[in-house]
Order: structure tokens, then C-alpha cells, then sequence
């Protein structure tokens, strides 16, 4: 055979002679990696767990500072609430906000939810109907003039808008509890009605909360 021609070749086994890794020194490797792993922990929690939430609540507090801290709103310097939950008004002089179904009396800030009823339930049908009764007996209108947000919850319970028609059949009632005209208080309902979300998703609202604050004040 010509030595251009190739020759197979076998494998030979590793040198029995060769020594493994001590125990030693693979405990060193363990070691050793186990310190860059606890290092790039700390280094994430650090920038993660810290220095990335101080830097958005910085961002926060520089850019829009009332709705970082949750949109709180104060009278003479007392936090009655934020708008951005809805609360239980009781009262004639008061705007009334939609039902709720959040927690066992509703409008429970822990227990946000809706009443899980299918829209064929007769108990949801009973409800409906009972406060739709209630609504148009209090502010003085027939049932058909009871707007759908009057009477249903909404699926978190805590909406703090209602809608517009819904505020303005609060009109008569409330200007009559608190001594004002009725163009007064209509004049500031229509002044508080929210914008449209981009101009134009959905419907612009009345924040119940923001409302009462403004009628209360008027009122003196």
C-alpha cells in the first residue's frame, strides 16, 4: 500500500495513568461559582429591588407627583379619599355613586369585584329592578330616565365615575338639599365631566368624589 493511502485508526483509551481532579480543587471550581452567582444576586437585587423602583418613584414624583401617591384628594387639608375609588355617598345633599358588589356592604377598597351574576339571574334581574325603583323615586324621575350605571355594578366595584346622565337626575335633588339653582349645580356637573380617553375611547364620566367636593364648597 502507498503511503498516500489512509489508514483507519482506532481510538486509544485515556492514559490510565492520568490523575483526576482532586476533591480539593473541585470544591475550589464550586466555590468559585457559587461567589459569581451570590454576586450577580445581589448586584440584580440591588438594581432591581432598589435602585429601579427609587428611580420610578423619582420619575413619578417629579413628573406627576398627585397620581404617584394615588390621586388622593383633601379638603382643608384632610385626605377624604381618592378619585380614583369609588365611596358609598348617603344623603339627598350628596351625588350618589353606581352600586357595588365589592365586599359583604359593597364599595370595599380590600374586596374589589363584581357580583359574578349571569345577566339571565333573577336575583341580578330583582336587583336591577329594585334599584331602579329606589333611584327614580329619590330624584324625582320616571324609571325609563334611570340610566344602566344607577343600577348595575361595575366589575370592580369601585368605579369612581358615573355617567353623565346619571349625574344630571341628581340635578333637582341635590340642588334642593343644599339651597342652590338648579342651573348652578348643573353648570358644575357639566364642568367635571372627564374627557374621552385619547379624545376618543369611551365615555367622558363624572368623578362622584371630585363632584361632592365641588357642591360642598359652593354650598359653603
Amino acid at each position: 500500500m502507498s503511503a498516500d493511502t489512509l489508514t483507519p485508526t482506532t481510538p486509544t483509551p485515556s492514559d490510565p495513568g492520568a490523575s483526576s481532579p482532586s476533591v480539593g480543587t473541585l470544591a475550589s471550581i464550586a466555590g468559585r461559582q457559587l461567589l459569581v452567582g451570590l454576586r450577580f444576586l445581589l448586584a440584580m437585587t440591588v438594581v432591581l429591588g432598589i435602585a429601579y423602583p427609587l428611580l420610578v418613584l423619582g420619575i413619578g414624583q417629579l413628573i406627576a407627583p398627585a397620581k404617584a401617591n394615588g390621586s388622593m384628594v383633601s379638603v382643608n387639608g384632610t385626605t377624604v379619599g381618592s378619585s380614583l375609588i369609588g365611596q358609598n355617598f348617603t344623603g339627598a345633599k350628596w351625588f350618589q355613586s353606581r352600586p357595588s358588589a365589592a365586599g359583604a356592604d359593597g364599595y370595599d377598597p380590600t374586596s374589589s369585584g363584581g357580583s359574578n351574576l349571569a345577566a339571565d339571574s333573577a336575583v341580578l334581574a330583582k336587583q336591577v329592578q329594585d334599584r331602579r325603583a329606589a333611584v327614580a323615586k329619590a330624584d324625582g324621575v320616571p324609571e325609563s330616565a334611570v340610566p344602566p350605571d344607577a343600577v348595575t355594578a361595575s366589575g370592580s366595584g369601585l368605579d369612581p365615575d358615573i355617567s353623565l346622565a346619571y349625574a344630571l337626575i341628581q340635578v333637582d335633588r341635590v340642588a334642593k338639599a343644599r339651597g342652590l339653582s338648579l342651573a348652578v349645580v348643573r353648570n358644575l356637573v357639566e364642568s367635571h365631566v372627564e374627557s374621552k380617553v385619547l379624545g376618543f375611547i369611551g365615555q367622558g364620566g363624572v368623578n362622584v368624589l371630585e363632584l361632592n367636593v365641588a357642591v360642598d364648597r359652593l354650598a359653603g
